[in-house]
């Protein structure tokens, strides 16, 4: 149920509604808007006739039933795009974040290098793996605790702020304490307990699509966070499994309007995993800006050759540097800002 203040209502009252809402059984959260407060009210839908007294105060306008099944993710509580912000890069609300950098965390040299460079290319966000989920237990799995202090070097070297991903639960304290933004991948888009846990802590999130993740799927495992009380939420699209194998994955990038249509939420677009292919990732950045995409999440490694996971897919930083180029020269039609 959302309930819908009159403007001007004062804090007080806001706090007293939210109190007789938890006084229901359910859980409030307050949405500020440009004009107005709205409370959304989230609990089991039989019992929302508990709710209907407080349109008695004078402050409630109205109450309104969420039709959506995802409540706090949903534009019928909020109208406007949330803009999420990470330490200077923004995403949603007509700006477009770049995130940039190696697939893993490899050496110090790598990394820092990495994040002085694609920073200085436009680059507003360094991304890199620490903990790594492989599908062969034999693969690099990442550096782990040490990664996550190599990324904090970089960070303190270029003043990128960094997103890396946690996979166990256990771990969201130790990497958030690091990251500034936490990254949930898409095998995990539907662990629920890994989900609450970050929803928890508090950091912006990164929530990966899955690969074979419906988008009204995807938006249930975003609810999962937001009904924890985390707001920041950056939802990516990466590509989903069908029949075609000339790339990784399937890029869907219709999933960026419909996302907007459904949801406040801002959608980034990953082309590196979508593709899996160096040559098809800057066509799909253009993409991404030119469907209305919010930001993109793109990886750089000075030498793709050498690199220990993703080399095949990633940008030199020369090739990332003409894809920065192209799309501040493409932001001035599409209205959005680097």
């Amino acid at each position: 149920m959302i309930i819908v203040l009159k403007p001007g209502c004062k804090k007080r009252t806001v706090d007293l509604i939210m109190k007789k809402v938890k006084e229901q059984g359910f859980t409030p959260h307050a949405i500020v808007g440009v004009e107005r407060t709205v409370i959304g009210a989230v609990g089991d839908d039989r019992d929302k006739h508990l709710l209907e007294a407080l349109e008695a105060i004078p402050c409630v306008e109205k109450l309104v039933p969420i039709l959506q099944p995802y409540k706090l993710a949903s534009r019928e509580i909020r109208r406007e795009p949330t803009v999420v912000a990470v330490d200077g890069a923004f995403f949603g609300g007509g700006h477009f974040g770049v995130i940039a950098g190696p697939c893993s965390v490899e050496t110090e040299k790598q990394i820092v290098e990495t994040a002085l460079k694609v920073k200085k290319a436009g680059a507003k966000m360094l991304r890199g793996g620490a903990f790594k989920p492989r599908t062969s237990p034999y693969a690099f799995q990442g550096l782990e605790e040490v990664g996550l202090k190599l990324l904090a070097k970089a960070r303190k070297e270029s003043g990128l702020p960094f997103v890396t991903e946690v996979i166990n639960p256990e771990d969201v304290e130790m990497v958030g304490e690091y990251a500034d933004a936490l990254q949930i991948g898409a095998r995990n888009v539907q662990n629920f307990s890994l989900l609450r846990r970050v929803g928890k802590f508090g950091k912006p999130i990164v929530l990966k699509r899955g690969m074979s993740t419906t988008i009204q799927e995807f938006l249930m495992s975003a609810e999962y966070v937001l009904s924890e009380g985390c707001n920041d939420v950056i939802l990516c699209e990466r590509g989903i499994r069908t029949f075609e194998n000339a790339t990784r994955n399937t890029l869907d990038i219709s999933a960026v309007p419909v996302i907007h249509e459904r949801s406040h939420l801002p959608i980034i677009i990953d082309p590196s995993h979508a593709t899996g292919v160096r040559n098809y990732v800057p066509p799909l950045c253009f993409a991404a800006m030119a469907c209305g995409a919010d930001g993109i999440m793109v990886e750089v490694h000075p030498d793709p050759q050498k690199a220990l996971c993703d080399g095949p897919q990633s940008l030199d930083i020369e090739g990332f540097a003409g894809v920065v180029k192209r799309l501040k020269e493409l932001s001035k039609f599409s209205g959005k800002k680097l």
